[in-house]
């Protein structure tokens, strides 16, 4: 318009912006050409560049041992040797192996004679901190205290308070009446003991856990269901309980996977027999199995294929947590 103005008046029109520069093939080298480009390159590139480290490092250290196992489970492969292809014969030779159903079964007792209690004990300490106590602070942090404490320490203490001959809880059990425990070589005994540490470590943690998903609860619903006229008990029942049910699900899950890799208390807690899962295998559990196949006896193979099998029995509660929550889903949203 001011150039029609100006051309009107006998004006000169402004000298139009010179072309930006081409490059010898013809494109754009300005600041609409290269720049643009390399501009838009950067905003694609960059996020990769930032992620990449992870998937290095998880490729270098999660994935190619994962692949280079499962390789091994497939071949027979004594330390030092050269790998014999064997196929399928390590998972046959677990499936009739006494040693391997019996770790299997210390495995599974041991994670729910220590997963139920645990978790049982966190909902309610995660309930009682849940309210207005007075240093209730102080109480936080003291829960967490053992899960801070390392796995060796705190099973050498237990392992002294539950030895057979002076350990304090024979004491205690005999002022009683009910007469000293073999702590150690009898089964159910030893897999208790072993329960109770696993419980002890994990239950602050698992109450902090519950205590955050607590807090989070609308205090609505509270005050609607005490107008109700509900005790405390009946709210938390009706209340709280229903609210948590996904972090519960989370915990129960996590707990399950904890208890399948057991490892360091059965094996510090049986001493010198501790990877054995004591003289008669009465707490050796299946990654205690792959210690002693892979390093003591020099079965590679074996001991892959054992790894294999707890991966496949994680993907199985992996499996288990989906359908549960889809059905939860769906129940909550019928």
């Amino acid at each position: 318009m001011a150039t029609s103005v100006r051309a009107e008046r006998g004006g000169t029109p402004p000298p139009a912006a010179p072309p930006s520069p081409a490059s010898p093939h013809g494109r754009r080298t300005g600041p609409g050409g290269l720049r643009s480009r390399l501009y838009r390159w950067d905003v694609k590139a960059i996020p990769y560049v930032f992620i990449a480290p992870f998937f290095l490092t998880f490729a270098a250290f999660g994935l190619f041992p994962l692949l280079y196992t499962g390789w091994l489970s497939l071949h027979r492969v004594e330390l030092g040797g050269t790998p014999e292809w064997k196929g399928l014969e390590n998972y046959t030779s677990l499936a009739t192996s006494e040693f391997f159903w019996t770790a299997l079964t210390n495995t599974f007792t041991i994670g729910v004679i220590s997963t139920v209690p645990q978790l049982l004990m966190a909902l309610g300490l995660a309930h009682l901190l849940n309210y207005k106590l007075r240093g209730r602070g102080f109480f936080r942090v003291a829960v967490l205290a053992p899960y801070a404490t390392s796995i060796a320490a705190a099973t050498l203490v237990f392992a002294q308070l539950f030895n057979t001959d002076y350990g304090m809880i024979n004491g205690v059990l005999d002022r009683i009446g009910v007469g000293p425990v073999d702590w150690n070589t009898s089964k159910w005994p030893a897999q208790i003991a072993i329960s109770t540490i696993v419980t002890w470590r994990w239950t602050g943690y698992n109450a902090l856990i519950y205590l955050a998903a607590m807090q989070a609860v609308p205090q609505d619903l509270y005050e609607a269901a005490s107008l109700d006229g509900a005790s405390r008990w009946r709210q938390f029942i009706s209340v709280t309980i229903p609210s948590i049910r996904p972090t519960i699900l989370f915990t129960v899950i996590v707990s399950t996977i904890g208890a399948t890799q057991l490892f360091g208390e059965p094996m510090l807690y049986g001493g010198s027999v501790g990877i054995s899962g004591g003289s008669g295998h009465q707490f050796q559990t299946l990654s205690l199995l792959m210690y002693e196949k892979g390093w003591v006896t020099g079965a590679l193979g074996s001991a892959s294929a054992i790894a294999w099998v707890m991966l496949a029995l994680l993907l199985l509660i992996g499996g288990v947590q989906a359908l549960v929550s889809r059905h939860n889903r769906k129940k909550l949203g019928g």
